[in-house]
């Protein structure tokens, strides 16, 4: 597009906000997305490195942090506990 800057790729956490001021529940998946990359740097592994660890593959664990389709619930548990975290879900009753 001419007249326009370099487009610049939207973090989880833009998506999320986006999502949630349009109402998505897609913001619960990008929520995921950024503690999986937050918790993935905080203990230095790799893209690569957690694949190798969950059973997967490097391009499906960057998919996962750019908030792409969800993983199934197995996969958010062999990723919980490569990165050492406990996955928690919770329903909340909504207010009517």
């Amino acid at each position: 597009m001419a007249g326009k800057g370099p487009v610049e790729a939207k973090g989880p956490v833009e998506r999320l906000h986006e999502r949630f001021a349009t109402g998505d529940r897609g913001w619960f998946f990008a929520q995921i997305a950024d503690r999986v990359a937050e918790q993935r740097a905080a203990i230095g592994l790799s893209q690569r490195e957690l694949a190798e660890r969950v059973g997967t593959t490097q391009s499906a664990i960057a998919r996962l942090e750019r908030g792409g389709r969800p993983p199934r619930i197995d996969t958010l548990l062999r990723i919980a506990e490569a990165l050492q975290c406990d996955l928690i879900v919770e329903l909340v009753p909504l207010d009517s």
